[in-house]
């Protein structure tokens, strides 16, 4: 039996005000979310979810498109610090890809595990130390929320309704309690929250 260490589960995610975090036009329909993602506020936003985090969890789509964008922005000197400090600590940390059709991780610092994602973060609970964030990873976050697993959530929350697309929030999860634990509205709207497990 795997005993935990206290290790706390994050999950980060932008979402419309009616709680999608993509458009109607699927799951690369962000243009909603852009004006909003690299404000003053997101990127501080993002800062303060990896300052204690030294796992990442991904899914496959995620970590293809994250691993392939941030590597050459942690070397960029003419990027934001805040871009580049994010960046170092996706390319530097422990990251856990969860696929069913990867077998090797093309990436450093890298496994790939298929496997349930509430059974791979509870064996991660019970090991090491530091914040586990499941990164802009909706598929994993939902199966986590479902298992009751996710202790802090990380949401920037933009001043749009999108109309369609896939919810945060599906009918169905476990009913749950939050403190509000941080917040920050940004100049064009936007709000970024953090709230913690009411255990």
């Amino acid at each position: 039996m795997t005993h935990s260490t206290g290790r706390t589960v994050a999950a980060n995610l932008s979402i419309s005000l009616d709680g999608r975090y993509h458009g109607a036009g699927g799951p690369g329909d962000f243009g909603a979310f852009l004006p909003y993602v690299a404000t003053d506020t997101a990127r501080d936003h993002m800062a303060s979810m990896c300052a204690g985090a030294t796992t990442a969890v991904l899914g496959r789509v995620n970590a293809e498109g994250f691993l392939g964008y941030w590597p050459s922005v942690a070397e960029d000197e003419g990027a934001d610090p805040r871009d580049r400090a994010y960046a170092r600590w996706l390319v530097d940390t422990e990251k856990v890809v969860l696929s069913r059709t990867l077998t090797t991780a093309p990436w450093p610092r890298a496994r790939v595990v298929d496997a349930p994602a509430p059974d791979v973060v509870r064996e991660l609970r019970g090991a090491g130390d530091g914040e586990i964030l499941v990164n802009s990873s909706p598929s994993v976050i939902k199966a986590l929320l479902a298992a009751d697993l996710v202790d802090r959530l990380y949401l920037l929350v933009v001043p749009a309704i999108v109309g369609g697309g896939e919810r945060l929030f599906d009918d169905g999860l476990p009913g749950s309690t939050w403190d509000l634990t941080s917040q920050r509205a940004g100049e064009r709207g936007e709000v970024a929250v953090v709230y913690d497990r009411a255990r």
